[in-house]
C-alpha cells in the first residue's frame, strides 16, 4: 500500500497492521442449511481452515451447500482456479499466464486479480484472495472445503473475510458478500449434480 509523506503533514494510509484483531466468530453456530450434527461432524474443519484474525473494518461470514454429487465430482470443479466461469456468476472469462501452474501463488486476472493460496486435492481445501481490480471487495480472501458426511453426497462450506467499505456497514458488506457467495454455490450445485448424472455442464 502507497505510503503518503508524512514530512508535509499528511497521514500514511492506514493498513490492516493498523487494526487490532480478534477471532472470526462465524465459527460458533452452524451456517443456515446445516444442521447442529452435520455442523459438530465438520468442527475440526472449521477450526482448521474456517477461522480468520479480523480487524474492527472487516467482517467474515461461513455459509454452506448440500451437493447430490461425490466429494471428488464436486473437488474436480472447484479446484479448477483458472475456470472459475463454470460455476460462478458474473465471471464471463478468466486468464492466468501462459504455462503457469496450479500451484500456490499462481494468479488469475478477471475483473479482479486473484491469487491461489492454497490448493490440497487431499483435503479438498482451495483458498485464494483477490489482490487487485476494480470491485468493491477488498482484502477478500475465501476459503472452500468439500465434505462427505453421507456417502455419494457432499457438503460444501466457504468462508470469507472482507474489508467494510467506507460508508458501508458490516451488516450490508455481509450481505451483499453473501449474496454473490449463495449464488456461487447453487450453481456449483446445478453443474457438479448435471456432471454425477452424466449431463453434459457446459450444454
Amino acid at each position: 500500500m502507497e505510503k503518503h509523506d508524512t514530512s508535509n503533514g499528511n497521514q500514511s494510509s492506514p493498513s490492516l497492521e493498523d487494526f487490532p484483531t480478534t477471532k472470526s466468530s462465524h465459527h460458533l453456530n452452524p451456517p443456515p442449511g446445516l444442521t447442529n450434527e452435520e455442523f459438530g461432524l465438520l468442527k475440526s474443519q472449521v477450526a482448521e481452515f474456517h477461522m480468520y484474525n479480523v480487524t474492527s473494518n472487516q467482517c467474515s461470514s461461513l455459509l454452506a451447500q448440500h451437493i447430490n454429487a461425490p466429494v471428488e465430482v464436486v473437488w474436480s470443479v472447484i479446484r479448477q482456479f483458472d475456470k472459475p466461469q463454470i460455476y460462478k456468476h458474473f465471471i464471463k472469462s478468466c486468464s492466468v499466464k501462459e504455462g503457469t501452474q496450479l500451484t500456490q501463488g499462481c494468479q488469475q486476472t478477471l475483473a479482479s486479480t486473484e491469487r491461489l493460496d492454497l490448493l490440497d486435492d487431499e483435503k479438498h481445501v482451495m483458498g485464494f484472495t483477490i489482490i487487485g481490480g476494480e470491485h468493491r471487495l477488498r482484502n477478500y480472501r475465501a476459503v472452500t472445503t468439500v465434505h462427505e458426511i453421507v456417502p455419494g453426497k457432499s457438503i460444501v462450506l466457504e468462508s470469507y473475510v472482507v474489508d467494510v467499505p467506507e460508508g458501508n456497514t458490516e451488516e450490508d458488506t455481509r450481505f451483499f458478500a453473501d449474496t454473490v457467495v449463495k449464488l456461487n454455490l447453487q450453481k456449483l450445485a446445478s453443474v457438479t449434480q448435471d456432471i454425477a448424472r452424466g449431463v453434459d455442464a457446459s450444454s
